[in-house]
């Protein structure tokens, strides 16, 4: 009886002394989940979940899709003081000489062969631009073409197995749409934040010649510019550009430029070095009840009304007169001078287009041939 209980006390010590060693080392054994005890104290953690599901709601997806064909540009300048020849400010502080200034944006690779879209004030007036990619690859960059009045420019690299984005239908995207939006902001390294389409169609906000923005509640802050603004899909939407701040970052108001408009630049760019756009040499303005008075067309409630026509303008030509209101073109209705200036610079020059005009208290058709848009003019300081 002694032997018997002796064994089975032994048996069950040993037992437990195993139930103790499994439930330190290995208590997932027990179904437990992971203890670590190496400050004495045991904490349970989760059992591993699988990593090829995403988690329910995430944007890893569209993130893992889009994000490497979004890059870091790096932009600098010499900028030399504007009396550095004077020889007084020479006598006095000496040679200042040239100093290097440095810019921050992002941009988006739009094809293999190298080209990438971005803003034309991350890289306008750049000496030198360099392009950093994802996968920590760097290249100089040139700049193929620019397009200041839609803040655009097509830049191009030379490497090879480039990280490519698809091009989304932003003409599909809707009020409260999710999106995402991918850059660089602060240089602290790439950063995706999430939002929703809040409103479409944005313009007069004096930013551009040719506004129809997204509006965007997704973080946008200074080097954001250029990047890109994604669907849930991972689809490029659109070129994030600029943002409304009191204080510099953001407040939940950021613009992107839609991706039906950066396709036009790009193809206008790269086959024919610039963009073409129609132009017909009026001066739009708003309809109020005043113009309409002042220039006899009180029954005019909608369209745009033109205070000046360009002398042998097309629009001239055409026998368009100061005072008219433009209330079609092409049959499509034009309410605002933003609207006006995007359906005209749609128009094919050479091409004659149909504008239905109010003058006075009867409705005229003209038949107007559209020019080629005139290059913007920039300031050049010396």
């Amino acid at each position: 009886m002694k032997r018997l209980w002796l064994l089975f006390s032994q048996t069950v010590t040993v037992l437990v002394a195993a139930y103790f060693v499994v439930a330190t080392l290995q208590p997932e054994w027990l179904g437990r989940g992971t203890t670590r005890s190496g400050a004495g104290i045991a904490l349970l953690e989760a059992p591993a979940s699988p990593t090829s599901q995403p988690a329910t709601g995430s944007f890893s997806g569209a993130a893992r899709k889009a994000a490497p064909a979004v890059v870091s540009i790096n932009t600098s300048k010499e900028v030399r003081n504007s009396r550095s020849n004077d020889p007084w400010f020479q006598f006095f502080f000496g040679d200042q000489g040239s100093q290097a200034q440095a810019g921050l944006g992002s941009g988006v690779i739009v094809s293999p062969d190298g080209y990438i879209l971005t803003n034309n004030h991350v890289v306008e007036g750049a000496d030198e631009i360099e392009v950093t990619l994802t996968d920590r690859r760097r290249a100089r960059a040139r700049v193929i073409g620019t397009d200041p009045d839609t803040d655009l420019a097509i830049l191009k690299i030379e490497l090879d197995k480039l990280p490519v984005i698809v091009l989304g239908n932003s003409d599909a995207l809707d009020v409260g749409d999710q999106v995402l939006a991918i850059g660089n902001p602060f240089g602290v390294g790439q950063t995706v934040t999430s939002g929703i389409v809040s409103a479409l169609g944005r313009s007069q906000l004096g930013i551009n010649t040719f506004e129809n923005f997204i509006q965007t509640d997704a973080a946008i802050n200074p080097g954001n510019s250029g990047g890109a603004l994604v669907d849930v899909n991972g689809n490029l939407m659109g070129i994030n550009t600029a943002i409304y701040s009191r204080s510099g970052g953001s407040m939940g108001i950021g613009f992107a430029i839609p991706v039906s408009t950066a396709r036009l630049v790009l193809d206008g760019i790269v086959k024919d070095g610039q963009v073409t756009r129609g132009w017909i040499g009026v001066e739009p303005n708003e309809l109020s009840p005043e113009l309409a008075e002042t220039f006899g067309v009180k029954k005019a409630t909608e369209g745009v009304i033109i205070t000046g026509v360009l002398q042998d303008g097309p629009a001239a030509q055409a026998g368009m007169r100061p005072g008219d209101v433009i209330v079609r073109v092409d049959s499509k209705n034009v309410g605002t001078v933003s609207e006006l200036l995007t359906s005209v610079a749609a128009l094919k020059p050479g091409t004659a287009s149909t504008f239905e005009i109010q003058r006075a208290d009867k409705q005229v058709e003209l038949s107007i041939t559209p020019g080629v848009r005139p290059r913007p003019q920039r300031n050049v300081r010396r």
